[in-house]
């Protein structure tokens, strides 16, 4: 059976001598990112997603350091400034809708270089950006690899089998090419003790570019006006041991969230209620992917697929955008021998992909207060905080190592 959406064509940029055919399993910020490179380096690229269409909606990511320097490279950082989220601030409210604290987005804030963006506005500037450049299929996945003399035979759920140069796992945590080239997830992923869930609601409490975010032993909540306030994000957090569960029972997730909050105060009983028609309704564990090698043969992973900081990191999206670029840079340098390619992107990457997931190991510690006194513990110092003599400093100091970890990789210039 054909695919129900493919490129129609590639791009006459492709009719140069290519260097290789690659599959590139995921179309989010790391294999659309990829796809970017790799074509501009002579490679002829194949995005293949299992969604019908790049994924909308989404919480707000990050994009700093040399994240950045990513971006201005590919020429789409005047569009994703544009796209910013411009969030103000954000208060802390009690189970009855009190406002405990207020903070704006001067505090915190890493580096006023960073952008914030709703994930599906980063994936749609990102697929405008390598739309030309590659072949897409959407609504289909891999099923099966298998290695062969000088290529990679690839079976689809939908498309007939083909055969790439190279295969690339961009298909994030729950990798698909990660499982089948390197083994169960279970060898790889670490949970961090707790869960996610986010799905778009109506912006009916009228936030403009504003938070309010309710605390609760063990949980969180947090509303955010996105979009120019045309809708908001519901974001929940719940502290929990590894939960069974289909990641893809969408229905099954909602009950999960359902009963981990079955009880609790404010807005949670009306965001509930409208979970079950929410678009882009998202759930899954807070983890990270530790591996000791990120490639096998032809196949190899970037982003969350190899190294997924967890979102307690703030460096996800980050990690993938630099990861791609990094990975095209040394399959353009390596000639066409790809071990070596994927030799120098591990070399270049482990450490900075090390200091950026110890960032969460340390957030997933106090994230989520778990005692009614720790609760308040925290709200005093959120109220104190901007009245503190040196208030600069201590933000400084609490930054400083997200700010080193961002940057604690040099990108080299990338040829072609």
């Amino acid at each position: 059976m054909s695919p129900p959406a493919s490129a129609a064509g590639r791009a006459p940029g492709l009719s140069r001598a290519q260097r290789g055919n690659v599959l590139i399993s995921g179309a989010g910020p790391a294999g659309l990112t990829l796809a970017y490179w790799l074509s501009r380096h002579g490679f002829c690229p194949t995005v293949v997603e299992r969604a019908p269409a790049p994924r909308d909606g989404g919480q707000a990511v990050d994009i700093r350091g040399a994240a950045i320097g990513v971006a201005s490279r590919a020429g789409i950082l005047g569009a994703l400034r544009q796209a910013r989220t411009r969030t103000r601030g954000m208060t802390y409210v009690t189970a009855t809708g009190k406002h405990l604290a207020s903070m704006n987005a001067a505090f915190g804030v890493v580096d006023p270089a960073d952008v914030e963006i709703v994930r599906g506005d980063l994936v749609d500037i990102l697929h405008e950006a390598a739309r030309s450049g590659a072949e897409y299929i959407f609504g289909d996945s891999v099923t099966g690899m298998a290695e062969v003399p000088g290529a990679v035979e690839v079976t689809f759920e939908r498309a007939a089998p083909r055969t790439f140069d190279l295969v690339i796992g961009a298909d994030g945590l729950h990798s698909k090419v990660r499982a089948v080239a390197f083994g169960p997830e279970s060898q790889f992923a670490r949970h961090l003790g707790m869960y996610l869930s986010v799905f778009t609601v109506p912006n009916d409490l009228g936030l403009d570019h504003w938070q309010l975010i309710h605390v609760a032993p063990g949980k969180s909540v947090t509303v955010t006006s996105a979009r120019g306030n045309t809708e908001a994000r519901a974001i929940f957090f719940f502290a929990s041991p590894p939960l069974e569960y289909d990641h893809r029972d969408t229905g099954q997730q909602q009950e999960l969230l359902e009963t981990a909050f079955a009880g609790q105060g404010w807005q949670i009983p009306r965001l509930l209620a409208a979970m079950r028609d929410a678009p882009g309704f998202y759930f899954d564990s807070v983890s990270q992917v530790r591996m000791d090698n990120w490639s096998a043969g032809r196949v190899t992973l970037v982003g969350d697929a190899g190294y997924c900081p967890s979102p307690l990191s703030g460096q996800g999206t980050s990690l993938a955008l630099v990861g791609a670029y990094v990975l095209a840079a040394e399959l353009q340098n390596a000639d066409g021998d790809h071990g070596a390619a994927f030799a120098g992107y591990q070399r270049r990457m482990r450490d900075f992909v090390a200091r950026n997931q110890q960032i969460a190991i340390g957030n997933a510690k106090r994230f989520i207060p778990q005692t009614r006194r720790q609760i308040w513990l925290q709200n005093q110092t959120l109220k104190t905080l901007p009245y503190l003599p040196g208030k600069k400093l201590v933000l400084d100091l609490a930054t400083k190592g997200v700010r080193e970890a961002a940057n604690a990789i040099a990108l080299e210039q990338s040829p072609g």
